[in-house]
């Protein structure tokens, strides 16, 4: 690879892809090739870098200039004037609140300065599909050391001191997990990557399959090594076909470089990662049902014991970790256990990946150390509310987590902190809510979606979250009574006991979070037949101020269902008969003459 002067790297994320990305990116090879720069200007397709609100995004390096919310135009610009005259292009620069622009955002910004990354220690820094790049960056440094260096056990050892725990759910120990399945007997063993991450608003296994899935191989190939493994599965959705190109890239690469398949680095150790690619069931998140997908067989949960370290792949051990839990692996033995767990805290080591979206400023992903306040990782790292408004709620944890108030913004996050408020840490999505938002309807909405999801073969999760959603529909229609309020406490109380997987387990937990924390709400649609957040649209209706209206007749042109009427320059109404509440009309109001309010 020749030497350059100046390299440009472009965010590929998910995100800045669907802003433009590519459109950027031919603009600045155009631009390129135009002023004949290729041969001292590199420009690299990376990672997402996380800032997912600002994209399409790109630093120039060596200076490290962070340009955001780019177009064609402006990456033109930016080679006109960057590269080839040295001047920073200020208008693409991130402005601070006081209107200060930033060209080091990297280092200054609170979102980027404020985050420990270790799973995503490459991601957004590499070229994904250059196997060399990750090298550089002590890439398969750590399987070199096991392989010459440490024992199977010794592998183990430093996992179980590091406090490693699952970043998929509930957090069970990964080297308790590694040992078990090293001691089971079994003719074969097998290493399993969960890469099925089917939460609603969460990226970060994406984030990291695309922007470094190098890492994933390596860390299979050093736990095959610690279990004896010869062979390893990453199961991942067909909703992904990024991740699917670049692990297929890298696998490719990996053999040809050494580091898999028959006797790798010349230490006698075979081992060799095939893809199984998901058709999108969120059951099959659930351990069990991945395997039973991976082995051909409907994606169903069975009954545990026994467990995959026990009996899992075809009957094998068999270990199964997430994507973030493998990405953790290399550093921890590069660096050391006691490294590890000088970051997070006693019970929760190291740091935790987290995909912040919904009404907050900085939408994107974020690593952090466990123990930080949620009200740090929300306001100084997310930049507070979007909207303005007062941030009423964070969902963490998904469709299987639940709704934390505002008045308990100052907890730690960690696992024990979080399933104390009733709430899962899960696989790191975290969802803001603010004033507007009715807790009655997003509990509705979370499980509406696991009713979808649900696999059927337990009667309580098939059966029971359908009764819950009934009543649920009831609650935000305004025909519920207090007795459907204890019903619903009731069936979610059961249907956590005793459904079969973590699925029917957790799936009451929206439920019960905001029963909790906002029974006031649910009261206030049962007793009162309103909605306190004005969201519900059955407990609504749209009315104009007419002191206010111009009779402009915006409203009216854009109504779907024509159910606003005037003349022009005279008063309008709304027939709220006909109306079906989608807010349009609100939206195109210049003048603030129309508004939602109870009946």
């Amino acid at each position: 690879m020749p030497l350059t002067a100046t390299t440009i790297l472009v965010c590929a994320g998910g995100a800045c892809i669907s802003a433009g990305e590519e459109t950027v990116k031919q603009a600045l090879e155009a631009e390129i090739e135009k002023y004949a720069l290729k041969d001292v200007v590199r420009v690299v397709e990376t990672g997402c870098m996380g800032a997912c609100s600002l994209g399409p995004l790109m630093v120039v390096y060596p200076e490290g200039v962070f340009y955001q919310k780019l177009t064609p135009q402006a990456a033109r610009k930016i080679v006109e004037e960057h590269v080839l005259k040295g001047r920073i292009v200020t208008e693409y620069l991130y402005k601070m609140p006081t209107g200060e622009a930033v060209p080091e955002a990297v280092e200054k910004l609170p979102f980027f300065s404020r985050q420990v990354k270790i799973a995503t220690r490459n991601v957004g820094y590499i070229d994904p599909s250059n196997i060399e790049e990750y090298i550089a960056r002590d890439g398969y440094f750590a399987l070199a050391k096991v392989l010459k260096e440490m024992t199977p056990e010794e592998v183990i050892d430093e996992i179980k001191k590091s406090g490693l725990r699952g970043r998929g759910g509930a957090g069970f120990p990964t080297g308790l997990k590694w040992e078990l399945t090293r001691k089971s007997k079994g003719e074969k063993k097998y290493i399993v990557c969960n890469a099925d991450e089917g939460d609603p608003g969460a990226f970060m296994d994406r984030s990291v399959l695309e922007g470094d899935p190098h890492t994933i191989l390596e860390a299979m190939t050093i736990g095959g090594y610690a279990i004896g493994a010869n062979q390893g599965y990453i199961y991942v959705r067909a909703e992904y076909p990024l991740a699917i190109e670049r692990l297929n890239i890298a696998i490719a690469q990996a053999k040809e470089y050494g580091f898999l398949g028959k006797n790798i680095l010349n230490s006698g150790f075979d081992f060799d990662v095939e893809i199984r690619i998901g058709a999108g069931a969120f059951v099959c998140g659930e351990e069990t049902a991945l395997i039973a997908s991976i082995e051909g067989r409907r994606g169903q949960p069975r009954v545990k014991p026994p467990y995959p370290a026990q009996s899992g792949v075809w009957g094998l051990p068999t270990v199964i970790n997430n994507v973030e839990t493998f990405a953790c692996i290399p550093p921890i033995i590069i660096k050391g256990a006691q490294w590890f767990k000088s970051i997070g805290t006693e019970k929760s080591p190291g740091t935790k990946v987290f995909a912040l979206a919904g009404k907050i400023t900085n939408t994107g992903l974020v690593e952090v150390p466990m123990g930080i306040t949620l009200r740090e990782l929300l306001y100084e790292i997310g930049g507070g509310s979007s909207t303005g408004k007062k941030i009423k709620a964070v969902q963490t944890g998904g469709p299987s987590g639940g709704c934390i108030p505002s008045e308990y913004f100052d907890t730690p996050v960690d696992y024990e902190s979080l399933q104390k408020l009733g709430a899962i840490m899960g696989s790191g999505g975290m969802i803001v809510m603010d004033e507007d938002d009715c807790m009655v309807d997003v509990a509705r909405f979370f499980l509406e979606f696991t009713v979808d999801e649900s696999c059927g073969k337990c009667t309580p999760c098939r059966e029971g979250t359908r009764q819950m959603l009934q009543i649920l529909n009831k609650i935000t229609a305004g025909e519920g009574t207090e007795e459907d309020l204890q019903q619903l406490e009731t069936l979610a109380n059961v249907i956590k006991d005793t459904s079969l997987c973590g699925l029917g387990q957790t799936a009451p937990n929206p439920v019960l979070s905001t029963l909790k924390y906002y029974r006031h709400e649910y009261e206030a649609h049962v007793k009162e037949k309103r909605c306190p957040s004005l969201k519900c649209k059955s407990l609504i209706r749209y009315v104009i101020d007419p002191t206010k209206c111009v009779g402009c007749t915006a409203c009216a042109r854009v109504c779907p269902v024509k159910a606003i009427s005037g003349e022009v320059r005279k008063t309008h109404n709304i027939d709220n008969e006909i109306c079906i509440r989608c807010g349009s009309c609100i939206e195109v109001c210049r003048f603030g003459a129309i508004s939602k309010v109870s009946p």
